[in-house]
């Protein structure tokens, strides 16, 4: 991952290179599998519909539009989960008796609307999680050093001026260190995390 590379969203609908898309596999897998179970999905048919779910992504990709508005790509991968669930659970009908009076179908249906408190859920969960496994992916990219100041003054919320005495390194050398992580954050994000609102201090 060089300074000049394009956004993870970018390069998968440019080009299918593994490494992308066993990035898009590590970073996607365990988020959609959380909600899977959500959903009622045992263990022992998460992996198959995960793999349907990440299948119809690397498909559809090239023709995916983000049109620069807000949340276009969570909201695009949200109608994809939602329709292989609903899929699913069609599929197995005739286990209906077995789930007793089971509310998946209009759970699924409140999460399809874009206003709901269910959709709204996925949002958080989504943009909080991916930001979270994309800044494990680029630590590897920058000096112990660095990620240090920006992992106590970004997500620790601690003082520049305080890390930079218990560090011995200049102020500058704070705030720098947070704007180049950040920066390549932002860029690797690109298309898929809209808003870094909340994202201050780590949970």
């Amino acid at each position: 991952m060089n300074e000049t590379s394009l956004s993870l969203l970018h390069r998968l609908q440019e080009s299918s290179e593994t490494e992308s898309w066993d990035r898009l596999i590590t970073l996607y897998a365990p988020l959609i599998r959380a909600w899977l179970r959500k959903y009622d999905v045992q263990e022992s048919d998460a992996d198959d519909l995960v793999q349907e779910v990440l299948l119809a992504v690397s498909k559809d990709l090239s023709k995916f539009e983000h049109g620069g508005q807000p949340g276009a790509f969570r909201g695009w991968l949200k109608g994809i989960l939602v329709n292989r669930l609903r899929n699913f659970w069609r599929a197995r009908d005739r286990r209906r008796e077995a789930r007793g009076h089971s509310d998946i179908d209009e759970r699924l249906a409140e999460l399809e609307i874009p206003t709901s408190e269910l959709s709204q859920l996925w949002n958080e969960e989504h943009d909080r999680y991916v930001l979270r496994q994309l800044l494990e992916l680029v630590k590897p990219h920058f000096a112990p050093n660095t990620w240090t100041a920006f992992d106590r003054v970004a997500l620790k919320g601690e003082r520049p001026r305080d890390v930079a005495a218990e560090m011995k390194i200049s102020l500058n050398a704070v705030v720098t260190a947070k704007s180049r992580v950040l920066g390549r954050l932002r860029q690797e994000s690109q298309g898929l995390v809209d808003s870094y609102s909340g994202f201050s201090a780590r949970r």
